[in-house]
């Protein structure tokens, strides 16, 4: 059985034993198995695993854009599975920033728009949605860049316009899905850069999903996943020093195997 999550005020991610399974017909495919995870506002977690560790399947729930199978998600002390479709979508307009890889800046508006769009969902009046927008430019350091198309910025600056559109609503939590997976290393760094002051000056709360051990090295915690479990939940540079460990213990298991085949073979043609 699960160990209950215990909560308290701050609380702002609550996962209890959440599983999640796909189907087709009558074939079950598991993903996750058991996720139990909270988190408190003002964190920065970051989150790694192999590919079909399940990262991807808990982002989608954590991002309520999926519901678990079983078990519950309270976020920001909402049971999401209780909310209707329209609450949904208000809880995660209100509560939620997202930060894509790919950017997903409408090509056709330019930046200050783009920024301006949660807060036009929101039904905030477009003047004060565009003026909200620019100081968040400002902030990001595009505030001369807004009537420019997402296509004349490059790619460093096309993230930071992400952030400044995921931060225009002040959301309590972003979620940043590999942002930056399409960027070369020096821009990396300076968007790690800029999340890292976000959380430290501003308190944001932060979920990052990386498979770069440099990029997770940005975050308070860590959580590993593997096979749809959670492997490890701690502290981030504690974490990487484990996960380099056990990489090194795997290649020498593999390279051990590898002898031991090519003795047996051989002596086998001996």
């Amino acid at each position: 059985m699960s160990e209950a999550v215990t909560t308290s005020s701050d609380t702002l991610v609550e996962l209890t034993d959440v599983r999640k399974s796909y189907f087709s017909g009558r074939i079950e495919t598991p993903v996750l198995h058991g996720i139990n995870l909270t988190m408190a506002a003002g964190d920065f977690v970051a989150i790694m695993g192999q590919s079909g560790s399940g990262k991807s399947t808990l982002m989608n729930i954590l991002g309520c854009l999926d519901t678990p199978t079983k078990g519950e998600y309270r976020l920001a002390g909402h049971a999401v599975k209780s909310l209707n479709p329209a609450a949904l979508a208000g809880l995660r307009n209100r509560t939620l920033g997202f930060v894509f890889q790919s950017f997903n800046l409408l090509k056709r508006m330019s930046v200050l728009d783009n920024v301006a769009l949660p807060l036009l969902y929101a039904r905030v009046p477009r003047a004060q949605a565009r003026e909200r927008a620019q100081a968040q430019l400002v902030k990001v350091g595009l505030g001369e860049l807004g009537k420019r198309q997402p296509n004349q910025l490059s790619g460093g600056q096309q993230q930071r316009a992400a952030i400044a559109r995921a931060l225009v609503g002040d959301p309590p939590l972003v979620l940043a899905d590999e942002p930056t997976g399409n960027l070369d290393t020096r821009t990396s760094t300076d968007i790690m850069n800029l999340l890292t002051t976000l959380n430290r000056d501003r308190g944001q709360s932060i979920i990052l999903v990386t498979h770069e051990p440099d990029i997770a090295a940005y975050a308070k915690r860590l959580v590993r996943l593997k096979d749809g479990l959670v492997l490890y939940d701690g502290p981030a540079r504690e974490g990487l020093a484990q996960m380099q460990s056990d990489l090194h213990f795997e290649a020498q298991s593999e390279r051990a195997q590898d002898t031991s085949g090519q003795t047996q073979h051989n002596e086998v043609r001996a």
